[in-house]
C-alpha cells in the first residue's frame, strides 16, 4: 500500500524524538514524551492528595460497564458484552460498546469504570498497530497480552480509589498446532496480573457470576461458532436476570449485545447488528415459554 509521506507546515518543525523510531512501542514512547496521556497519568497538574480524595469520591459517580463473557469454539472464539452502563443506581447508558477489536486476530472487552476502560483500549489499539507498521510483523499472542497486562498495572493508582478497569482479552493463536483450539481467553487483575482461562470460558463484571454459571451448563468444546454466539448471549440473558447492572436485550429499542468472533479464515469481526438481533430474539422467545431456564 502507497503511504503519502508526512509534510510539516512551513516553518514548523516535529521534535526529534517523533523521527527517531527508537522504540516500536507506542507506550514507551509516550512513556517519555507525553506520561500525562497514558491511563493512570495525572493529565491534570493536581496535587496527589487532593487527586487522591477527588479519585474517591468519582468512583462513587462515574459511569461503570458491565458485563463480558469470552467463548472458546471448535475453530475459533468470541467474546459479548451487554450494553448497560450504570452510575450508581441509575442507567447512564443503554446502548454503550464495550467490546472493541484490537487487531487482526484479537479483541478486548471493558468491565469497570467506563471512560478509563474505553481510554485503555484505544491505546492499546494504537500500541499494537504502531508495532505492526514498525516492524512489519503484529506482536505474539503472549506479546499482546503482556502489554495489556502493563496497561492495567499502570491503572493501578486509580484502581486502588475505586477506578478500576478490568479488560478481558480473546485471540486466536496464528502459530498454535491445532488451529480447532487456537482461540485463548485471558483475564487480569486490578494490579495487571494476567491469567490465561483453560476452561474455555470466562466473564468478568458485575454480572460475570451469574454468565460464568450458565455457560458451565452450557459449553460445548465441539460447538460451531453459532452455537457459541447463542451461549453467550443465553449468558448474558441469564447475568441481566439477576444483576441488575446488566442489561438483557432491549427489543423495544432494538438495544442487542455486541459481539466479536475470531476465526483463522475471517479474523476478528463484528456480529452484525441483523445477526446479534435475531439470536437475542431467539433467547427471548424461548425464554418467554420456559421463564426459568
Amino acid at each position: 500500500m502507497e503511504h503519502t509521506p508526512f509534510r510539516a507546515m512551513p516553518g514548523a518543525s516535529l521534535p526529534a524524538a517523533y523521527l527517531t523510531a527508537e522504540t516500536s512501542s507506542f507506550i514507551d514512547f509516550l512513556r517519555v514524551q507525553a506520561p500525562h496521556l497514558l491511563p493512570g497519568g495525572n493529565s491534570l497538574g493536581i496535587d496527589e492528595p487532593v487527586r487522591a480524595r477527588q479519585l474517591a469520591d468519582l468512583s462513587q459517580q462515574v459511569p461503570h460497564g458491565t458485563t463480558i463473557v469470552a467463548v472458546t469454539f471448535n475453530g475459533g472464539v468470541l467474546i459479548a458484552g451487554d450494553r448497560r452502563a450504570t452510575s450508581g443506581n441509575l442507567i447512564a447508558q443503554r446502548d454503550m460498546e464495550k467490546v472493541y477489536v484490537t487487531d487482526a486476530y484479537s479483541a478486548v472487552g471493558i468491565a469497570g469504570t467506563a471512560g478509563l476502560a474505553v481510554e485503555m483500549v484505544r491505546i492499546y489499539q494504537v500500541e499494537l498497530s504502531h508495532y505492526e507498521k514498525l516492524e512489519g510483523v503484529s506482536l505474539s499472542l503472549d506479546a499482546k497480552t503482556n502489554k495489556l497486562a502493563a496497561m492495567v498495572r499502570g491503572n493501578l493508582e486509580a484502581a486502588m480509589q475505586g477506578l478500576a478497569a478490568l479488560p478481558l482479552f480473546v485471540g486466536f493463536d496464528v502459530d498454535a498446532d491445532d488451529p480447532a483450539r487456537a482461540g485463548r481467553i485471558v483475564s487480569y487483575d486490578v494490579v495487571g496480573g494476567r491469567y490465561e482461562e483453560r476452561a474455555g470460558f470466562h466473564g468478568v463484571g458485575s454480572g460475570s457470576l451469574f454468565a460464568r454459571s450458565a455457560l458451565k451448563k452450557l459449553w460445548d468444546p465441539e460447538a460451531t461458532e453459532d452455537a457459541a454466539i447463542h451461549m453467550a448471549v443465553e449468558a448474558l440473558y441469564d447475568a441481566a436476570d439477576d444483576d441488575s447492572a446488566t442489561g438483557g436485550p432491549d427489543l423495544a429499542r432494538k438495544i442487542y449485545p455486541s459481539i466479536v468472533t475470531i476465526t483463522a479464515a475471517e479474523g476478528a469481526v463484528h456480529l452484525s447488528d441483523d445477526k446479534a438481533a435475531e439470536v437475542a430474539e431467539a433467547v427471548v422467545t424461548a425464554r418467554t415459554s420456559q421463564p426459568r431456564g
